[in-house]
C-alpha cells in the first residue's frame, strides 16, 4: 500500500490518537519523537509513518512508559515494545489502532490479520463489544471532524459488515426457540448507517428470536405491511442521522399512528434519539442509550 500518500495535520493526529495537539507539540519539541514535513508557510504536516509511531507511543505511555524513555528508542524498538505489551496484556487498544491504520491506508490485509489475531483469543461477540463498537464510535467522530474521508469510512464499514454477515449466517439457519415476539429491524428513510442494526440482528437471533431484517432507508408505508403477516411485532430502528432533530418527534408520532397496534412495540437507539422529547414519547416506544442496554432487554 506504499502508493497511498496520506498527509495529516496536527489536528488530525489529535483526533486519531486522543492526545491534545498542544501535548504532541511539546513531545515533538522536547523529545523529537516525530519528524513533521513543513509547508512553504511553515505549517507542520505528518505522514503515515509519523501517525503509526505516535499511536505506538501513546500505547506505551498508557502502560506507564515515560515519554523521555520512549524517545530514546528507535521506531523499530518502539514497535518491539508494543508487541511485547500486546502479548502480555489486552490487545484492545492496539487492535483499534491497527484497524484505524488499515482504514487510513485502505489496507484490507492488515484488517484481516488484526481480526484473525483477535479471534484467536476472543469470541466474535467480545471482538464486537470490546473493539468494533468503540472503533465505530471513533470513526463517527473522525468523519464528523473531517479527519477521514467518506471513502475511508465506507471501506472499514464494509469489512466489518462482511464479518457480521458471516456470523449472522451461522445462526440464521437455526430454528427460533422463542416465539412470543417477532423482531422487525429497519433504518428510517435516508438512513444508511447499518452496522449497529446488523449487530442487533445478530444478538436477537442469538437470543432465539425470529428476525425480519429490512435494512436501510425503509419508508413507514413498508412497515405497515408487516402487520398483515405477524402479531406481537417489535420494530427496532437505529437513528444515526435520520430523521433529523427537527423531524424526529413528528416521525415518532407518525410511527405511533401508522404502525402501532395493541400488541406491538418500537425500540429505538442511535445518536438522534438524544433529540426525542421523552415527555411526549408514545406508549410502547422505548429508547435505549446503547446496544448493550437493548441486549439486556432481550
Amino acid at each position: 500500500m506504499n502508493n497511498i500518500k496520506s498527509v495529516f495535520s496536527i489536528k488530525d493526529l489529535e483526533n486519531l490518537s486522543g492526545i491534545k495537539a498542544h501535548t504532541i507539540r511539546i513531545w515533538e519539541k522536547r523529545y523529537n519523537i516525530l519528524e513533521p514535513m513543513r509547508s512553504n508557510t511553515n505549517i507542520r504536516n505528518y505522514d503515515t509513518h509519523n501517525l503509526q509511531k505516535l499511536l505506538n507511543i501513546v500505547l506505551l505511555h498508557n502502560y506507564g512508559y515515560k515519554i523521555s524513555r520512549i524517545a530514546e528508542h528507535s521506531s523499530e524498538k518502539i514497535e518491539l515494545l508494543v508487541r511485547e505489551i500486546i502479548s502480555e496484556k489486552s490487545t484492545k487498544n492496539h487492535a483499534i489502532n491497527a484497524f484505524k491504520m488499515a482504514m487510513m491506508n485502505f489496507d484490507q490485509v492488515l484488517f484481516f490479520k488484526t481480526y484473525s489475531n483477535l479471534l484467536s483469543e476472543k469470541s466474535f461477540r467480545e471482538v464486537f463489544y470490546e473493539v468494533f463498537i468503540p472503533l465505530m464510535n471513533e470513526i463517527g467522530l473522525l468523519w464528523q471532524s473531517g479527519t477521514i474521508t467518506p471513502a475511508q469510512e465506507h471501506f472499514i464499514s464494509y469489512l466489518i459488515k462482511q464479518k457480521l454477515l458471516v456470523n449472522i449466517e451461522k445462526i440464521q439457519v437455526l430454528e427460533p426457540t422463542r416465539n412470543d415476539k417477532v423482531f422487525v429491524l429497519y433504518l428510517p428513510e435516508n438512513e444508511i448507517h447499518e452496522l449497529g442494526l446488523m449487530y442487533l440482528n445478530y444478538e436477537i437471533l442469538l437470543n432465539g428470536y425470529k428476525t425480519i431484517y429490512l435494512g436501510e432507508s425503509v419508508p413507514i408505508e413498508s412497515l405497515k405491511d408487516m402487520k398483515q403477516y405477524y402479531d406481537n411485532i417489535v420494530y427496532v430502528a437505529y437513528l444515526t442521522v435520520q430523521p433529523t432533530k427537527d423531524e424526529v418527534n413528528t416521525y415518532l408520532q407518525e410511527i405511533a399512528t401508522e404502525i402501532m397496534t395493541a400488541d406491538s412495540q418500537v425500540w429505538l437507539l442511535g445518536r438522534m434519539t438524544e433529540c426525542i422529547d421523552l415527555s411526549k414519547l408514545p406508549k410502547a416506544v422505548s429508547v435505549f442509550n446503547s446496544i448493550p442496554d437493548l441486549v439486556k432487554e432481550l
